[in-house]
């Protein structure tokens, strides 16, 4: 018997330290290594990290080492050496795109190419799923065996924990509700919570849908500030409430809410993103400024809840092609497309010009 954490459990509690700032130690078949996420290090952290000594090392994505003219020997990742002189208003610079424009100079960077990126690909991939800005300091330790209990920092196996990052994490239903709505009296609530402590996802069934046929059915991603607040910068709002309206109309379908915020980046990172749009950037060039790619979300979690469900046929309402793809790739047919095209306004118009011709969206 045994009441330590299992891997999953693990990383759960690695991406809170992260979040606070508190480090975590990455264990790898020649060592370990400590790492940090930038965007919650601090400068007593900074002092600390200097004072074991070693070349500390900063990852970031080959986006955004692109926007900082960074080479990317490791192909997705860029491992840049921290000079000794790096304050921690450098570390978050190089990090945080928000001030570029303002001071564009932040090299030259020196970037590492010798030894293996593995660490640092799962450091990124840890910061990222944690909803932090892509970027990482990391430090070889030069006794690996005592260090994370002597500080009692979470430890993490490397190997095992690359794998578990990659998959979608398990879903299981918690409970469902009659919840009547103004679309429809016949509503009903079901709550899926995933088991590596992520946000839960939420499936809205309207009337009582048959599972023998193809059911009208939409993905929608969480959009706080369009879904909740009305902002005219998407058209995320207008697209929740006419496909409920569409289902209520119908008497029957399934409205997935995935808690998967400006694309899978998290509230705070779209904000961000919203603010280099003030710039002058478009939706694209923000999230690659950041060091995020186009679109970061998981679709196969809409695959999952729908099987759970037992649905395994949609007339999909979406004007993303990806998501049809993703449907199909997961085992779910796509007997139909419905488009949904609401919403549009002067001020999200050059967003869904974006969508169209960078994202591929049918608009």
């Amino acid at each position: 018997m045994t009441l330590a954490p299992d891997l999953t459990e693990t990383l759960a509690r690695a991406r809170a330290d992260l979040r606070m700032g508190v480090p975590v130690v990455l264990e790898t078949a020649e060592g370990a290594a400590l790492v940090l996420a930038a965007e919650t290090l601090d400068g007593q952290r900074l002092a600390d990290l200097r004072a074991l000594g070693g070349q500390p090392v900063l990852a970031i994505s080959a986006r955004r080492a692109a926007t900082l003219k960074a080479r990317a020997y490791d192909g997705d990742i860029a491992r840049i050496a921290l000079p000794p002189d790096a304050s921690l208003a450098w570390v978050l610079g190089v990090a945080d795109p928000a001030d570029d424009l303002k001071t564009p100079m932040k090299g030259p960077l020196l970037t590492v190419r010798e030894g293996s990126a593995d660490p640092h690909r799962l450091a990124l991939a840890l910061v990222k799923s944690a909803r932090l800005l892509p970027a990482a300091l990391l430090l070889e330790l030069e006794t690996p065996e005592t260090f994370a209990a002597r500080h009692r920092l979470t430890s993490v196996p490397a190997t095992e924990a690359r794998a578990l990052i990659a998959e979608t994490s398990p879903l299981h239903p918690v409970v469902s509700a009659r919840l009547p709505l103004e679309v429809s009296e016949a509503g009903r609530l079901h709550i899926f919570r995933p088991e590596d402590g992520g946000e839960e996802h939420y499936a809205i069934e309207i009337g009582q849908p048959r599972r023998d046929v193809p059911v009208l059915a939409r993905l929608h991603s969480a959009c706080f500030t369009g879904d909740l607040m009305g902002s005219l910068k998407c058209d995320c709002g207008p697209q929740l409430r006419g496909a409920l309206a569409q289902m209520g109309a119908a008497g029957a379908g399934v409205l997935l809410y995935l808690n998967q915020e400006g694309r899978g980046i998290g509230l705070a990172n779209k904000m961000r993103a919203y603010s280099l749009q003030d710039q002058g950037f478009d939706t694209v060039e923000a999230n690659h400024r950041l060091g995020f790619e186009d679109d970061e979300r998981d679709f196969r979690i809409g695959a999952d809840i729908l099987k759970r469900m037992g649905f395994s046929s949609v007339r999909l309402m979406t004007n993303n092609p990806g998501k049809i793809a993703m449907m199909e790739d997961c085992g779910i047919t796509v007997a139909e497309r419905v488009p949904l095209k609401v919403g549009e306004n002067p001020h999200n118009r050059d967003y869904l010009a974006t969508k169209a011709a960078k994202s591929g969206h049918l608009l």
